[in-house]
């Protein structure tokens, strides 16, 4: 005998399925599977069970039957009862999972780093708690009843249109709402862009089975990141790597690839913006070959030396998609991001996206919308800009002091900077600082399997992870191990 799934404890607020089923009658059963609930763990020490009434109403059987069952396990000690204060699970009932006997213990945390020093992270504990709550709370306060069912697999209206007038005054980006598409990241980009088939056969994200928007051949700088390499390899896309030198990527080195990935804004992860004639190169070869470019703009708003580069996609938007997120400007953690669509492109993505599955959450889209309209996304990055800069002095004096052996490059825009190291010895000094709780990266580590060493040897050293209590120490080990070495 089974019963269906049932919500049992609705009043009380405690949401737990039972099923009824196996020999000896509905009272055994419904024994059995409260025993196993409280055993499992789903049934909490002290949580109060519904009244006798109340269960015996939801699973359609007689209130002696949920009675003579509670009475039963309040006699074996799963359950206590008390007068006036209903029936609860004992407290020393613990799920088997436990040793008998055993000190409740925390659940253990992995350990991260004494010192993180890794690029891409921003300080975390800048993150703008009380404007962005006010933007959330005026966000869900001014939506309309519609934005909380089924919606335009584009993003919200408000933050695109939103997006479209930031991006114009900041990055000079050219385009209307209707050309940008929200979406989870860069690299849920580059899944709705390439396609990702899944074990179930059928594309990642709602895409066709082993098919994208875009095919490779993809051209790609020689150095980048090894994560973004390995989500293409995975949906079939063949990467050509580009030389660079100072000036960026060598995009003459393009031939026949269907298009070509860059950071024209600011190289990842050597530094250095993509110099013009060969931004204008890049432009015309996607024009001749009938190609397009992809512009990730993976820190655009952060330029400290120089004045900011626009982007590469106001130059041709119809030959240029270009890519940006909040992950670095406000937090990683919101999972935020847009696409800046050639026309021709917009209706395949969103086909690719699908109806209902890989969008960001519309609560944040709302309070990203308020939280630019209203100014605050400047002020933060304003801020933020100028925290990041101190940050990076404080750097290169420590090793101007410290360890002026060692050359600094990449430091006039983003979040890290690139120290160069005599040849050879990069894995070595990449150890030592391991060994000491610093977490950093080699060049080596973002270089193309495919491409040449150009780089040379030399560390990734991200700035902004460390929140400001912690930087300075942060430094002190970093200047010991490069003064060693």
């Amino acid at each position: 005998m089974t019963e269906s799934w049932v919500n049992y404890a609705e009043r009380i607020g405690v949401d737990l399925h039972l099923e009824l089923s196996g020999p000896g009658g509905r009272r055994a059963a419904l024994t059995r599977a409260l025993r196993e609930a409280v055993r499992g763990g789903r049934l909490a020490p002290g949580t109060r069970l519904p009244p006798y009434r109340s269960l015996a109403a939801d699973l359609g059987v007689a209130r002696n039957t949920v009675a003579d069952a509670y009475a039963e396990l309040v006699a074996e000690g799963w359950l206590t009862a008390r007068q006036g204060s209903g029936t609860r699970v004992a407290e020393r009932a613990r799920p088997l999972r436990q040793a008998v006997g055993a000190p409740a213990r925390a659940p253990a945390r992995a350990r991260g780093p004494r010192h993180d020093l890794r690029q891409g992270r921003p300080d975390a504990s800048a993150f703008p708690r009380a404007a962005w709550a006010a933007s959330y709370r005026r966000a869900l306060q001014a939506a309309p009843s519609e934005a909380f069912g089924p919606g335009d697999p584009a993003g919200r209206r408000e933050l695109r249109e939103t997006l479209a007038e930031y991006l114009a005054r900041a990055r000079g980006v050219r385009t209307e709402p209707d050309r940008i598409v929200i979406c989870s990241g860069f690299a849920h980009a580059l899944r709705l862009l390439f396609g990702r088939d899944t074990p179930g056969g059928t594309g990642g994200w709602g895409g066709p089975a082993g098919g994208g928007v875009l095919r490779g051949p993809l051209g790609v700088e020689g150095y980048g990141l090894g994560f973004h390499r390995d989500l293409l390899a995975a949906a079939g896309v063949r990467t050509v790597p580009l030389p660079l030198d100072e000036h960026g990527a060598r995009v003459a080195a393009l031939g026949r690839e269907r298009a070509v990935l860059l950071t024209p804004a600011h190289q990842f992860p050597t530094g250095g913006p993509l110099r013009p004639e060969r931004r204008a190169a890049v432009i015309d070869w996607a024009r001749a070959r009938g190609s397009v470019v992809l512009e990730d703009d993976y820190d655009g708003e952060f330029r400290y030396d120089r004045r900011p580069v626009g982007a590469l996609q106001g130059l041709d938007p119809e030959r240029v998609i270009h890519i940006g997120s909040v992950s670095k400007s406000l937090s990683p953690a919101l999972r935020l991001g847009w696409m800046v669509l050639p026309e021709r492109y917009v209706e395949p993505v969103l086909a690719a996206k699908g109806e209902r599955e890989g969008w960001a959450s519309v609560p944040d889209q709302l309070a990203l919308a308020d939280f630019m309209a209203g100014g605050s996304y400047d002020r933060h990055v304003r801020r933020m800009r100028q925290r990041y800069r101190g940050r990076r002095d404080r750097l290169v004096a420590a090793l101007a002091e410290r360890a002026p052996h060692i050359e600094v490059t990449g430091v006039a825009a983003g979040l890290h900077a690139v120290l160069r190291l005599p040849p050879g010895t990069e894995q070595t000094v990449v150890e030592a600082a391991a060994r000491r709780g610093i977490a950093l990266d080699g060049l080596a580590a973002f270089r193309h399997p495919d491409g040449p060493a150009s780089a040379g040897d030399g560390l990734v050293v991200g700035y902004a992870a460390p929140a400001d209590h912690a930087y300075g120490a942060a430094l002190e080990a970093l200047c010991e191990v490069l003064a060693a070495a």
